[in-house]
C-alpha cells in the first residue's frame, strides 16, 4: 500500500470524524455552502458558452484600379459621408416621430 492510499483514507476518516461530532445546523450550513458554491461554478462554466459568438458579417470589398486619381478619391468620400449623414439624419427623425408619439 503507498502512502498517497493512506493518506486519503485518512483524511476520509477525519472528515467523518468531523462529520459526526457536528451539530445539525453546522452541517446544513456546510451543506448550503458547498451547494451555493457548485451552483455558482457551474453558472460560470456555463454562461460564456450561452449567446457569445456574434453573428457571422459578411463584408464587401470594393477593388480600385491603380490608376484612381485623388479626385476620384474625395469624390468618393464626399458621396460616402452625405450617406452616412444622410441616414443619420433619417434615424433622428424617426426618434423625433417617436417622441412626439409618446408625448415626451
Amino acid at each position: 500500500m503507498s502512502c498517497g492510499t493512506f493518506q486519503q483514507r485518512a483524511a476520509i476518516r477525519d472528515f467523518l470524524a468531523v462529520v459526526r461530532h457536528s451539530s445539525r445546523d453546522q452541517l446544513v450550513g456546510a451543506a448550503l455552502a458547498i451547494l451555493s458554491t457548485i451552483i455558482i461554478v457551474i453558472l460560470f462554466l456555463v454562461d460564456p458558452q450561452i449567446n457569445t459568438a456574434p453573428p457571422p458579417t459578411v463584408v464587401y470589398v470594393e477593388q480600385y484600379g491603380p490608376d484612381r486619381t485623388d479626385a476620384d478619391i474625395k469624390r468618393d468620400q464626399a458621396k460616402d459621408q452625405a450617406a452616412k449623414d444622410a441616414a443619420k439624419e433619417a434615424r433622428k427623425k424617426e426618434f423625433q416621430s417617436l417622441e412626439k408619439k409618446l408625448g415626451m
